[in-house]
């Protein structure tokens, strides 16, 4: 079954239904289009919203941001980031699969239709011509064959008219038979035009209009079958990215499980304990025997507790658990210098002594900075009424016990990792040193000096500022947990200082405990074990490699690469009997595996 076969006569119908079908493929590009918009929308506010929960770039560092519960909240918003991204390829594949596609497809399919009703109403045209061209001639012939008719109807009444003349008789015959003659020929003509006509319609009705509404049809069937497959890709676009998505969701499931409770707890108590002991008990005072008790050395003077210090705030909350309490510096009892503990007792415990608070303040604040500081470091708050900020000192007395340790620790390690850079560099410049010298052609040696110089002084400088540090580490009842090497290090003339393995001098020299400083590796590769080449180099000129570390070789020889060249020059490599040491690396030309 076919339009043409069974739609024959339904021409205004087929073109209805046609322009239907295409009215629907724009309906529903209009709702995918609103669906991307709606898309677009959602992840916008989506990506609002998580830019506006996140922590600014300098709020990452504050303390909370160490809590599981808060690094679990920063997964949540950067999964819902992604999870927007997704709704946006969602919409973005909507767009370019469906929409630009059907949009595309629709205006091809106007185009065929189009063609195609052109077509059928040629020949519909044509037909209605040669309609015309029938009715014509058989009018026509309808019209001469009654004007023949009443010509020899005259001609047969002249001729019994005895009055009429033969001339009017034989005029009157000619007459009848030229109409009779014209006659013939418009129903000849007639007939001609009616075999066309038919002819033609029979091609209108059987093969021009079947042909056309075939045409018609097939092209709505695929119309219908493409329309179908936009319906499928609005399902499976988002199927698509239905895994991605539940990634996310997974994500913010693992956030929520992986905060720990517990974890935060210990976090919160590493991060802001103070290392301070209790207050011990208060002493009773009996007035009543009217013995007033001087004050002792070890103390703060004459308040003995907490609330005695508080002066007139003392019928307030303890200010170790309030907030609103503001102390100024006069409301402080002067301090009294404490008395060295007694060599075999020792100091006094905190939990036992007669004044626990003097006696904290006494251990926290043994440098030489005032001991009111130690007392704000203690309260950890503001005393004036300007709520002033502590001033910050190098030494970290500023901070709690606890935390000034860790603060120790931590500036020794920089300033471990810087001294072991300035090491390294400055064994670079000796060995580069040694080789200008050894080869001038290679380079001037003096134009190392500044370098070498100022590599000295940062040595130097660092040196002391790590013996600095870790007197105040031992102060604060620390100990440093820095790595002593044994690195050569290099002097202006290209000999070696070596240190003993606790960072001190030989027997030749004199300790320095404020020494310690790192090393990467033994010049005379003695402790080193023979690691595998990464690559192989040709010699492109001779070198003697006269200078200590360095290794000769000779033009066109082939030798392994052990160790890349790190910026200063040099490449280490090793000969097949096994010999290593340093060669310029513009020497040589270098093939790296890969």
């Amino acid at each position: 079954m076919d339009w043409g076969t069974d739609l024959w006569d339904q021409c205004d119908t087929i073109e209805k239904h046609t322009q239907s079908g295409l009215e629907l493929v724009e309906k529903y590009v209009k709702f995918v289009k609103e669906r991307t918009e709606i898309e677009q929308n959602y992840a916008k506010q989506l990506r609002n919203l998580s830019k506006k929960y996140n922590p600014k770039r300098g709020s990452k560092d504050e303390p909370e941001c160490r809590f599981s519960s808060y690094q679990s909240f920063l997964d949540i918003l950067n999964e819902t980031n992604d999870y927007a991204g997704q709704r946006e390829l969602i919409a973005e594949n909507m767009m370019m699969n469906i929409c630009i596609e059907l949009t595309k497809y629709l205006q091809e399919l106007k185009q065929e239709r189009k063609t195609y009703l052109s077509e059928a109403k040629k020949a519909q045209q044509s037909l209605e011509s040669t309609y015309k061209q029938l009715d014509s001639s058989k009018k026509r012939f309808e019209r001469e064959w009654r004007e023949a008719e009443r010509a020899a109807q005259y001609a047969e009444k002249t001729d019994q008219d005895i009055n009429a003349t033969k001339a009017d008789v034989e005029k009157a015959k000619q007459q009848a038979h030229m109409r009779a003659h014209i006659a013939e020929e418009c129903k000849n003509d007639y007939a001609a035009q009616l075999q066309k006509y038919n002819k033609e319609q029979n091609q209108f009705y059987f093969n021009d209009m079947p042909l056309v509404f075939n045409k018609l049809q097939d092209m709505d069937e695929r119309r219908v079958r493409k329309l179908a497959q936009g319906y499928v890709l609005f399902s499976d676009t988002e199927k698509h990215v239905m895994p991605i998505i539940g990634k996310c969701l997974e994500g913010i499931t693992k956030a929520g499980t992986n905060v720990n409770e517990r974890n935060d707890s210990l976090a919160l108590i590493e991060q802001y304990k103070s290392g301070f002991e209790r207050p011990g008990d208060l002493e009773f005072e009996d007035y009543s025997q009217g013995i007033n008790r001087a004050s002792s050395d070890s103390s703060l003077g004459t308040p003995k507790g907490p609330m005695d210090l508080l002066g007139k705030n003392r019928n307030k909350n303890f200010w170790l658990f309030s907030k609103k309490s503001k102390l100024s510096p006069s409301t402080l009892p002067p301090f009294s210098t404490p008395p060295a503990p007694s060599p075999a007792n020792g100091p006094p415990s905190p939990k036992f002594g007669r004044d626990p608070l003097s006696y904290c303040l006494k251990e926290i604040n043994k440098t030489v900075k005032p001991r009111i500081s130690s007392f704000r470091t203690l309260r950890r708050s503001r005393f004036t009424p300007e709520r002033t900020t502590p001033t910050v000192t190098e030494d970290f007395t500023h901070l709690p016990p606890e935390q000034r340790r860790k603060r120790l620790q931590q500036k020794l390690d920089e300033i471990g990792k810087e001294l072991q850079k300035e090491v390294d560099q400055s064994e670079a410049l000796g060995k580069m040193k040694d080789v200008y010298e050894k080869n001038p052609q290679m380079g001037d040696p003096a134009s190392l000096a500044s370098q070498i110089s100022q590599t000295a002084q940062n040595i130097e400088r660092l040196k002391g500022d790590l013996g600095k540090y870790e007197n105040w580490l031992a102060e604060a009842g620390g100990r440093g947990d820095t790595l002593r090497y044994r690195p050569h290090t290099f002097n202006n003339n290209g000999a070696h200082d070596v240190y003993s393995p606790d960072g001190a001098h030989s027997e030749e020299s004199t300790p320095d405990p404020s020494q310690a400083i790192y090393a990467e590796f033994d010049d005379d590769f003695e402790e080193e074990e023979l690691t595998a080449p990464i690559g192989k180099c040709t010699a492109m000129y001779n070198f003697p490699g006269a200078s200590e570390g360095t290794i000769s070789m000779q033009e066109g020889e082939v030798l392994a690469v052990v160790e890349e060249d790190k910026g200063d020059g040099w490449t280490r490599v090793r000969r097949t009997n096994g010999d290593e040491g340093y060669i310029p690396t513009s020497y040589v030309n270098i093939s790296l595996n890969k």
